[in-house]
């Protein structure tokens, strides 16, 4: 008791001498029924369970007082060994413990003959009683293990403590299923890669060698093992297991061309029997119209993380296509090069330097010398390797013009854009002090770009994400509560714009308190002040780049999120080099999701498997369903602003008489003027205007 309640199990004389002690003082300030309740109420019983009653749960689905002699005399065979007298583990070895528990029983006159013969004759009816699990969320269930360890200790475990999570159960299955459905879209258009194993004399096995061989091959998420028996042009037969056998016919192997390597697939199959081979261990699946198909475990990865935008709240996440299969988890662990993601948080800076959404820049070859780089220089190339002249800014984000990008960060400099990539969240190590991050080089995990994309959907505020909402003990006392920075427009002047970087406030309320052993008050509810996010960027420069956003879905790179039929919906592609990330970052006002797929190994997806491609889908997935009948708000524009029509070509305003043009909305004091000469088209900003105009205009153009 001593030691299971106060010390660890280190074997240290320190440990040993103080374990004297304080069972020196147990033993002076409690009685023996005392000391035992302590002790059975603290002790390990299997199965995760700690203490008598918890083990009347766990085995039984009951309370010690609904327990049988026998079920009783069970548990008490326990402690000497849960492992080896476990009646789960080995209820021949545990029925004989029971048996020894009942007889000393007898002996000790605690029951009568007639009920000892009664109990031992009792059939063994334990079985795991597990909490009933509504939802798949084991990524999220690690992470909030892994805080309450750091937390409560070793007591995380034994305490009984009751965790309250931020995460939305039917939205956890609706990320579930859009990430699967993803990865299996993008390893199905790369080809069949073969059985996972090829068994020899496949006629000569019996069905009960079968079932031993299957059992070595787990179920990986929905796609279950088999083995071909038999293989015709037609239809082949798949051995599941335990007797079942089903049907693959043509339609369920089409898909099945060979992988050669991720730009190149075989031939299309003409018969079953060209994809599988009697012998072959294959992954097959159950589909919607109760039929079966071949299938195979996504090599590529994933992740998908949906965060509420007005206090970092955590409501979905994903970290790979099955945790048992892959407990990596990529949302949090995999540090990836976010590429054209990174663009919102470069153009942000640009727009409060003085550039405007019609600023135009050349989208022009350009070569930097840098002894750094291969070759001694770099030449940076957009996607489609094509230049497109003169770009007006909105155009070339929501196009994801890269030439563009470059052109601009070299304007406004890269410490700005750093220091603005600080604010959004991303540590300066994440963040290359070169010219490079203009086309998102810096490495980040993909949490860390939901909370940067977050700041676009809340207008304008940094909240840091977070998982546990509260915790409570056993008995219902809370002991921790959240209290995240929230979102609120009207608390401060919104011409407030404070440029350092946002507190690095902690994923849940510092405990120091409870953990000094100092008790909560008694009507304790949690904190009681709400704290408030800081706003990182001026309304007008979050009205401009959500516009642009906007506009990536509408007519840009983002575009197929169209067919989900909304007008509030923006956000952002981005594809690293030779396609070795695909990402789409996207929200509307009351919700915010990253999508991402990549290898492990930093290998390319394959030609044209840009973020629009391998993982927009995933997001129209997610967002499909948890926005279905929901309002779409409109984008609110702030004071301080004027909408003008501008010459598309040279985003200059139109003149007098001048018909045409497009509009566009400006902060008030960088409305541009008309042109009375089309070869007035010069950069739009303070420094264009200053006595650099020349050094500025040659290095835009």
């Amino acid at each position: 008791v001593a030691r299971n309640f106060f010390l660890t199990k280190e074997k240290t004389y320190e440990r040993k001498i103080k374990e004297i002690l304080l069972a020196l003082k147990i033993e002076r300030s409690l009685g023996k029924e005392e000391i035992l309740e302590l002790y059975l109420n603290k002790i390990y019983l299997g199965k995760r369970a700690y203490g008598v009653g918890a083990a009347a749960e766990v085995y039984y689905g009951t309370t010690l007082d609904k327990l049988s002699i026998a079920q009783v005399a069970m548990i008490a065979g326990l402690p000497k060994a849960p492992s080896r007298f476990n009646p789960i583990a080995d209820p021949a070895r545990a029925t004989i413990r029971r048996n020894y528990v009942l007889d000393r029983m007898l002996q000790l006159e605690f029951i009568d003959s007639a009920t000892h013969e009664a109990e031992k004759s009792a059939s063994i009816t334990a079985q795991v009683y597990a909490p009933v699990v509504t939802v798949e969320a084991p990524h999220i269930a690690e992470m909030v293990r892994a805080q309450m360890v750091e937390a409560f200790g070793e007591a995380a475990y034994t305490d009984g403590y009751d965790v309250i999570t931020t995460m939305d159960r039917d939205g956890q299955s609706t990320a579930n299923s859009a990430l699967r459905q993803a990865l299996e879209d993008y390893d199905r258009r790369h080809g069949y890669r073969g059985p996972v194993a090829q068994l020899q004399d496949i006629n000569s096995m019996s069905i009960n060698e079968m079932d031993v061989t299957l059992a070595g091959y787990p179920s990986v998420a929905a796609l279950t093992p088999g083995i071909v028996v038999q293989a015709e042009e037609k239809r082949a037969r798949v051995y599941l297991g335990d007797g079942l056998t089903v049907e693959l016919e043509l339609e369920a192997v089409s898909w099945a061309r060979p992988y050669i390597d991720e730009n190149r697939r075989g031939d299309k199959p003409a018969r079953v029997g060209d994809v599988v081979a009697p012998g072959d261990v294959v992954y097959v699946r159950r589909t919607v119209d109760d039929k079966w198909q071949l299938s195979q475990v996504p090599k590529v990865s994933g992740a998908l993380i949906a965060l509420n935008p007005k206090d970092g709240a955590i409501l979905s996440l994903v970290g790979s296509y099955d945790f048992y299969h892959s407990k990596f988890n990529r949302a949090v662990q995999s540090r990836r090069q976010p590429g054209s993601g990174f663009k919102p948080v470069l153009y942000t800076a640009g727009l409060e330097s003085g550039f405007t959404p019609a600023t135009t820049i050349n989208d022009a070859p350009i070569v930097f010398e840098d002894d750094s780089m291969q070759g001694g220089s770099w030449r940076p190339e957009n996607y489609s390797s094509k230049f497109f002249g003169p770009t007006r800014l909105r155009e070339a984000l929501y196009k994801s013009r890269n030439l563009v990008s470059v052109r601009l960060l070299d304007a406004i400099g890269v410490p700005v854009a750093r220091a603005m990539a600080q604010r959004f969240g991303f540590p300066l190590e994440e963040v290359p002090n070169n010219l490079t991050i203009a086309l998102g080089s810096g490495t980040t995990v993909p949490l860390r770009m939901s909370a940067a994309y977050a700041v676009f959907s809340n207008g304008g505020f940094r909240v840091k994400p977070y998982l546990i909402d509260e915790v409570r003990t056993i008995g219902g006392r809370l002991v921790l509560k959240a209290n995240p920075a929230v979102v609120c427009h009207s608390c401060r002047s919104v011409a407030e714009v404070n440029t350092q970087p946002a507190a690095n406030t902690e994923l849940i309320e510092p405990m120091s308190r409870y953990l000094r052993g100092e008790d909560f008050d008694a009507d304790f509810e949690g904190p009681q002040q709400v704290r408030l996010a800081e706003r990182i960027i001026s309304p007008q420069v979050h009205y401009q780049i959500t516009s642009i956003l906007r506009d990536v879905v509408k007519r840009g790179t983002g575009r197929k999120a169209m067919k989900l039929g909304r007008t509030d919906l923006a956000g952002k592609t981005g594809t690293t080099n030779e396609q070795r990330d695909a990402w789409f970052n996207g929200f509307n006002p009351e919700l915010v999701v990253t999508a991402w797929v990549g290898f492990d190994e930093l290998t390319p997806l394959g030609r044209r498997e840009t973020g629009g491609r391998a993982a927009l889908p995933m997001w129209i997935s997610y967002m499909d369903k948890e926005l279905k009948g929901k309002p779409q708000p409109g984008l609110v524009q702030p004071d301080g602003m004027v909408t003008i029509k501008i010459n598309a070509a040279t985003g200059l305003a139109l003149g007098p008489g001048q018909q045409g043009g497009i509009f566009e909305t400006f902060r008030k004091e960088l409305v541009p003027v008309a042109a009375t000469d089309e070869s007035a088209n010069i950069v739009n900003t303070p420094q264009a205007q200053s006595s650099n105009e020349a050094d500025i205009r040659e290095n835009l153009f």
